[in-house]
């Protein structure tokens, strides 16, 4: 299964979730109808002692109206309600569980080795670091992932699974967590969680009507019983809602082992980590883990009553599946060792490793080694998309050691990582890199510019193919920004960016990447629903970005029709497909508005354009390194997350 065919899969699962939720929902209003008609016809034959009571009427159209619209109002309202609560991503998941926002220059070595083992995971798949958040008061071993997208996910660890665990199970543990943000669970798991807060609401109003109205005439408030009913139905619905959570849950757990599995190439840390919860549990305090708990990597709720209330399969399954020859005996979770590699020493591959080095990077030769020169084999980029491989593993882990301690601390911190980000659009002409200077001194956030001339040097040095990646490490960083802030770097972003009287392909990757996973720091919101079904509407924007990527492999026009005509046939239009534009008809604020409209499309008709796109800067069999950069963007406007592009000795 590809990674557009895990799209699709969350996506009829989410399908899945709507009809189980019309299902129980329906079931709902027939329970409060009966109960409300039962209740108030025996209120009425109370308020008439001695009087033989009407006869039971089983359809009373005023009191269904009523019911219908009563029930329909408290469950839609509460799930609106979550969902909205849960708007700005995994941060929201992250810290109603009681989660603390890792301080990304931790010295603590536990913090340190986990922050590590995140970001080189993130690089591996080319996606932004997401925020890391640790639950200080959990002690057993867990771990989730929440999110609508890559660019907004978080990633929150137990304090037991931080400290209990050694690298490389905490890496299983973590590439567990990568694949529900690669395979799109993230998106199914937070609505599960605003549709059972929807029906968590009848029961709270339940209450509400008890204690608000319970000292009705003679004792014989029928409202005080309509509540008791309530949440006697919402305890019955909220049962169905955990059926529903566990039946949507169990299997995407054994994906994600085996995704994980792959990803790191050691299923023995998978597994040790598994067999350590055997031994400290997994189970997770926090009030809220009920919500939550198809999220964890763990069972998060202890034993249920039921097998089929389960989120997870049972634990000695998951590690039998890994590891066959497992002994049945749990291992002992203790936090004696703590395992941490030095972020500011490069890692010295042996010259028979079987991984290339890279150029710029300690232990690269001076013909770069073979890894990721400046072309690419047109065939080593949709295969790897959203799959990476132990050998995109190895290069993160080098290439985030191979940027100097400078470099690591400024992309950690606030202000630092805007001045990082200038330092990489800086002019290398001297008198115009001058004025940029001077002019960023008046726009930037006060010392930003002084830090600004610090770095440039450190960024000058780093080889282009590894500066996206290094944005990538920023961002959480520049999501910690207060909006005043965060405005006044936009600004003098855009500023630097059209300083020199022309945008170049990497400044307009970089402005893309910014402005897109940083759109919650403004008032600038991003639709995550899918609005295009089908290429017919989006016949214009496949013009655009297939005209845009022609004209940046080629200044020749005949090499640029060729090109354009390489990717037209995989977008399956039949006849009056897309047009080869003029450049003034794709410049860079076309393509711009086009990525965005592509970015609310099914999973396949983002595969389509993405296999076009490929054939049009692979034409001529390679793809050059400015055309890199530019499918990258694109791929990232999308949610297509692209490893880095890696060749090995025998491609």
């Amino acid at each position: 299964m590809d990674f557009f065919e895990h799209q699709d899969k969350a996506r009829k699962h989410t399908k899945v979730l709507v009809v189980y939720f019309v299902i129980a929902v329906l079931c709902i209003i027939a329970s409060v109808y009966i109960a409300s008609l039962l209740i108030f016809y025996g209120a009425a034959a109370k308020q008439q002692p001695g009087i033989s009571p009407p006869e039971l009427v089983l359809w009373d159209p005023r009191l269904f109206l009523y019911t219908v619209l009563g029930t329909l109002g408290v469950v839609i309202i509460g799930s609106l309600y979550k969902t909205a609560a849960l708007s700005k991503g995994g941060s929201a998941v992250a810290e109603s569980l009681g989660g603390r926002l890792l301080n990304p220059n931790t010295t603590h070595p536990d913090e340190r080795k986990l922050r590590n083992v995140i970001e080189e995971m993130a690089i591996a798949s080319g996606v932004p670091v997401p925020k890391i958040y640790v639950l200080d008061d959990e002690k057993g071993i867990n771990a989730f992932a929440a999110g609508h997208a890559p660019g907004d996910a978080a990633i929150g660890v137990t304090r037991g699974c931080m400290t209990l665990l050694n690298r490389d199970e905490l890496q299983g543990v973590i590439g567990h967590e990568f694949s529900h943000i690669l395979n799109g669970d993230m998106r199914l798991n937070l609505r599960i969680m605003g549709i059972i807060f929807g029906i968590l609401c009848l029961a709270v109003i339940g209450r509400v009507l008890i204690y608000s109205r319970g000292r009705g005439r003679g004792g014989n408030n029928p409202l005080m019983l309509l509540g008791l009913a309530l949440i006697v139905i919402g305890a019955i619905g909220m049962f169905f809602g955990r059926l529903i959570q566990a039946a949507l849950s169990r299997q995407r757990e054994f994906l994600a082992d085996a995704s994980s599995v792959q990803f790191t190439r050691n299923p023995a840390g998978l597994s040790g980590a598994l067999q350590k919860i055997g031994d400290a549990g997994s189970k997770v305090e926090s009030a809220h883990a009920g919500e939550a708990s198809h999220m964890f990597f763990g069972n998060g709720m202890g034993k249920p009553f039921l097998g089929a209330l389960a989120t997870h399969p049972p634990l000695d399954e998951r590690i039998r599946v890994i590891d066959p020859a497992w002994d049945g005996k749990f291992k002992q979770a203790s936090a004696k060792t703590v395992e941490t590699k030095s972020s500011s020493k490069a890692a010295k591959p042996r010259s028979s490793s079987p991984f290339p080095t890279i150029p710029g990077m300690p232990g690269a030769g001076a013909d770069g080694g073979g890894f990721a020169t400046n072309a690419i084999l047109m065939g080593a980029v949709l295969p790897n998309l959203g799959k990476p491989s132990p050998m995109h593993l190895h290069y993160a882990e080098e290439l985030r050691n191979s940027f100097s301690e400078k470099i690591q601390s400024a992309a950690r911190e606030p202000l630092d990582a805007t001045a990082l980000v200038y330092a990489m659009l800086l002019s290398p002409d001297e008198i115009l890199r001058a004025k940029q200077l001077a002019e960023l001194g008046k726009r930037a956030a006060l010392g930003v510019g002084e830090k600004t001339v610090a770095l440039w040097p450190e960024v000058t040095s780093i080889v282009s193919r590894a500066r996206l990646p290094l944005v990538n490490l920023a961002l959480p960083a520049l999501r910690q920004l207060r909006p005043d802030e965060f405005e006044q770097f936009s600004l003098a972003l855009q500023w630097l960016v059209e300083s020199d009287g022309q945008i170049e392909i990497f400044e307009f990757v970089l402005q893309k990447i910014v402005r897109r996973h940083l759109a919650s720091q403004s008032s600038e919101t991003r639709p995550t629903s899918i609005q295009y079904d089908t290429l017919k509407p989006l016949k214009r924007d496949c013009s655009v970005v297939l005209s845009a990527l022609a004209n940046v492999s080629s200044s020749k026009a005949a090499e640029v029709e060729k090109a354009f005509r390489a990717g037209e046939p995989h977008l399956g239009a039949k006849s009056n497909g897309p047009q080869l534009l003029s450049l003034e008809e794709c410049g860079l604020d076309q393509l711009d508005t086009a990525l965005d409209r592509f970015a609310l499309a099914a999973p396949q008709i983002k595969k389509s354009l993405l296999e076009a796109c490929v054939q049009v800067v692979g034409a001529d069999g390679l793809i050059q390194e400015r055309e890199a950069e530019l499918l990258r963007a694109i791929a990232d406007t999308l949610d297509c997350p692209i490893p880095p592009f890696v060749e090995t000795d025998d491609s």
